[in-house]
């Protein structure tokens, strides 16, 4: 009898100690804590692992784990290494979470110096030391804040003097165009070329991918060295060019693919998919606490947003891991300001109760907005997916490059980084600011008086008139951009299409306490002639509103922003319009922008948020369905020949085992990969095989004794799952598609009285879903 023995899909279920002094059982292999083997057997390369593009066994990796701690814990009492083995096992995921929040803090660092630098390079250079940007150049020659601000500083050169004409001038306004629009399409067309050649998974943002796989889907290399480093180089690119994209999102993407790659150096994730996922979710969690500065706010991103297992040790993980990032990027201090946050804002007026009002109508706005975003963005990539627009990559890139440098310049506001836009909507107009924005018919007598309320200057309206502008030239560019294949985010420009929205409310709010500061709306606040209303934090509420009805975040979006800015008392006017947002927006569109795009590429995601509304059984779903043939093995009857015809034939992921074909009694259920790895092994080490040998996957000998020159059969129970997952066919679907959700489960067997009738796999369950919805069922292209 010939015996291939290995790790398989042997779950804990189905195997048992006989004698406790036997550390395991004749012909059954364990994997240890460093990935040993102790088995009477070789093991078989590549069993337990998955193909490209399929969803993993939950319950089998949780197990095989469960198995190796058991192993690890028995074995202490025995050597001082057994005991070093099993600290080692212990501390190594606090180790591994160290290791990435270090790694992604310093990544973050560079990211943002990098696009710092290459961003104010398409307006100038600093000749006394090229590396420094516009800010470092002219703080380096002491010059005062207000030169800066007015673009008065000596140290810094625009390309115009570079080449020897004015400052100003029409001369030197065409030399600054042509630049501009020479860079964007320098950095557009080498991020692009980068993508295409050496990592096509590193365009985009990251996060609809990033949450297929924390919920057990494999996407080989999306997560690789390769992708690492052209999605770190490439988004420094994209976002030089002036592309309406962010940087905040694809650091998710960068975050994991460090906690990928770190995760091999201990076996105990690298080669269990389950445990793996919970140090990414703790690398997402660095990756939003270093594109914000929100530790806290990354925490409960993952947990929101993007995890689908998260247990209470990966978040405490989760929170060290984030804690460890913040510290590393606020010791590089990139920002160059104490606060190692975005947008640090001072606000030191209380909001008016009344306020509530233009909150809410913010959310009711920003919701709106999004759902329009969404729909158009998401009928642009399908276009692109189904055109031949897809065919020209790069060529899109740099055309939607041109199209945005061109129209972008000649706008202040659009001429900036999305982020120092941001910036300055945020911020609360003071002595010392001389943007437009800021055009108020102020007497600043005194420096270190209170700033009154003031009529607005021709200034004010002349800005409102850019910033609507600015918004609909960044709304419409966004839809295109967002989807190429650069990397791109969308909390930057969602941010941005709020904190415009908000500012301009914030201005009518401030001009209607200025005009009636005695109505009973304002409370008597504005009576004294105080600055009652401060238009920032219109459009901090405004840009969180947008953002929320964009991605549907609430909790962690409030977070985020209270940390961001550090605008921690106006938790209540965030929290108002992030609900509002969020109503909105799911009224208006059942899905925020990374389901739909999930949607979209069909990738095989159960959103544990959606309820199951729909009353069936499973005998409704499972595959086959009636009077066709259900492909399985027996348990003692097929032969080598048999079961290689039916791999050949059928394109299963794996085939149920029963007792004969004539009873149809379960026995377990083995996956094709293994199957074809063991056979593929027997071929080369058994001596003897032949295509007419029994294949066994049971311990006991066939009920008719071989003939004499019959070959020994092939005995393959050790690869074989004799504890499967399985239902009856009267279970409702409601039950099923909570156990594939909350159990992870890759296919669940179906019988009736122990008799197989049919599978159901997580693919048919979300093709079902669609058809119930109305959907094209065939837009789910993965297992």
């Amino acid at each position: 009898m010939i015996d291939i023995t290995t790790t398989g899909t042997v779950t804990e279920r189905s195997i048992h100690y006989d004698d406790p002094g036997v550390s395991h059982l004749p012909g059954v292999t364990y994997c240890m804590g460093d990935g040993d083997v102790a088995a009477d057997g070789d093991e078989i390369p590549g069993i337990g692992q998955y193909e490209d593009f399929h969803t993993i066994d939950w319950q089998r990796d949780i197990a095989r784990d469960r198995m190796r701690h058991r192993y690890i814990v028995k074995r202490k009492q025995n050597s001082l290494f057994d005991l070093v083995k099993g600290a080692h096992d212990a501390w190594s995921g606090w180790v591994c979470v160290l290791l990435v929040g270090v790694t992604t803090g310093v990544f973050a660092g560079v990211i943002d110096i990098g696009a710092s630098w290459m961003s104010d390079l398409k307006h100038g250079i600093c000749p006394e030391a090229f590396w420094l940007n516009r800010e470092q150049c002219c703080w380096s020659s002491n010059e005062t804040t207000l030169s800066f601000d007015i673009g008065n500083c000596s140290q810094w050169l625009n390309w115009s003097e570079v080449l020897g004409q004015s400052r100003e001038g029409a001369g030197a306004y065409i030399i600054g165009y042509l630049m501009y629009v020479a860079w964007a399409l320098l950095f557009a067309s080498l991020a692009a070329a980068l993508v295409r050649m050496f990592a096509p998974y590193a365009c985009g943002s990251g996060i609809p991918e990033i949450k297929t796989i924390l919920s057990g889907f494999i996407i080989r290399g999306y997560l690789g060295k390769w992708t690492l480093i052209i999605k770190s180089v490439g988004l420094m690119l994209a976002v030089s060019a002036g592309l309406s994209l962010g940087k905040e999102g694809p650091m998710v993407h960068i975050a994991c693919c460090i906690g990928n790659i770190l995760s091999y150096l201990f076996p105990k994730y690298g080669r269990n998919e389950a445990k793996k996922r919970e140090i990414l979710s703790a690398a997402a969690a660095a990756g939003v606490s270093v594109a914000f500065g929100a530790p806290i706010g990354g925490v409960l991103f993952s947990l929101e947003e993007v995890s689908y297992y998260f247990p209470l040790k990966t978040l405490w993980r989760s929170f060290f891991c984030a804690l460890v990032a913040a510290f590393v990027l606020h010791s590089i201090n990139p920002f160059g300001n104490e606060h190692s946050v975005l947008f640090f804002v001072e606000y030191n007026n209380p909001w008016i109760f009344f306020e509530l009002v233009p909150f809410v109508g913010l959310g009711i706005i920003g919701g709106v907005i999004a759902a329009i975003f969404i729909r158009a963005n998401l009928y642009w990539c399908r276009y692109r997916k189904t055109s031949r627009l897809g065919q020209y990559p790069v060529t899109e890139v740099l055309v939607v490059t041109v199209v945005t440098a061109v129209i972008a310049y000649p706008n202040p506001y659009t001429r900036m980084s999305t982020s120092e836009l941001i910036y300055l909507l945020f911020r609360k107009c003071g002595v010392t600011n001389m943007d437009l924005i800021c055009d108020y018919n102020r007497n600043f007598t005194d420096v270190k008086s209170s700033i009154e309320l003031a009529p607005a200057g021709p200034g004010v309206y002349e800005a409102m008139w850019l910033l609507v502008l600015a918004l609909i030239f960044k709304l419409v560019l966004t839809v295109f951009t967002f989807g190429m294949k650069v990397p791109c985010g969308l909390f930057i420009p969602s941010l941005c299409f709020g904190a415009i929205i908000g500012r301009i409310v914030g201005v009518g709010m401030e001009q209607l306490a200025y005009n009636y500061p005695s109505i009973w709306l304002f409370s008597g606040e504005c009576s004294t002639g105080k600055d009652c209303i401060t238009p920032g934090l219109y459009s901090m509420v405004g840009a969180a509103a947008v953002l929320g009805g964009v991605t549907r975040m609430t909790v962690s979006l409030v977070v985020v922003m209270f940390e961001l800015t550090g605008g921690v008392r106006y938790i209540v006017p965030l929290m108002a319009a992030a609900m509002a947002s969020k109503w909105v927006g799911d009224a208006l569109g059942s899905h925020g922008i990374y389901d739909a795009h999930i949607n979209l590429n069909g990738y095989p995601f159960l959103d544990s948020k959606e309820e199951f509304a729909h009353t069936s059984l499973a005998a409704d779903v499972m595959q086959p369905k009636r009077n066709e043939t259900l492909s399985i093995l027996t348990q003692d009857s097929m032969t080598v020949e048999d079961v290689e015809t039916l791999m050949k034939e059928t394109e299963h992921n794996g085939f149920p085992v029963i007792v004969s074909r004539e009873s149809q009694y379960l026995v377990g259920f083995v996956l094709r990969r293994d199957l074809n790895l063991a056979l593929a092994q027997a071929r080369r080490a058994v001596e003897g095989l032949r295509p007419n040998s029994l294949v066994l996957f049971t311990s006991s000998s066939p009920q008719q004794p071989p003939e004499p020159s019959s070959p020994a059969p092939l005995v393959l129970k050790n690869i074989l799952d004799m504890a499967p997952i399985t239902i009856t066919d009267q279970t409702p679907m409601e039950t099923v598609v909570d156990m594939f959700r909350k159990l992870g489960l890759r296919q669940t067997l179906v019988t009736h009285n122990g008799r197989l009738l049919g599978v159901i796999t997580k693919k048919d369950v979300l093709r079902y879903i669609k058809q119930l919805d109305n959907e094209d069922p065939n837009t789910v292209l993965f297992n």
